[in-house]
């Protein structure tokens, strides 16, 4: 497989890993990425904060700070609600079973199987 295309892909299931993570609970940056990193040993925090900011940035995640740690505010990460979903409407929840699909995906891509 191209690597570019290989990459391309891996990032795509890492954004979907990510908004799937966000879609169950609200997270503070350094919970979710100690658990990203427990799916994906192989990805360093940096991968993770900078999908998270094109996330944001385009309008699918979301931030606010919180002052729970009695030290720096804490930054949070939330999902945004896609505008079909704002407005009321009612599409079916994501597979509770996407985010390990997306795991097995993932590895594939790395053992180019």
């Amino acid at each position: 497989m191209n690597t570019k295309i290989s990459a391309q892909i891996k990032k795509g299931v890492l954004e979907m890993c990510l908004l799937h993570k966000l879609s169950q609970q609200d997270y503070y940056g350094y919970n979710l990425m100690h658990e990203m990193n427990i799916l994906f040993p192989e990805v360093n925090s940096s991968t993770f904060y900078a999908i998270l900011r094109r996330l944001k940035n385009d309008g699918f995640a979301d931030i606010y700070y919180g002052n729970e740690s009695g030290g720096p505010t804490r930054k949070y990460y939330k999902k945004l609600l896609p505008p079909t979903l704002r407005n009321g409407n009612n599409l079916n929840p994501l597979s509770q079973n996407l985010e390990s699909k997306l795991i097995y995906i993932y590895n594939a891509i790395l053992l180019n199987i």
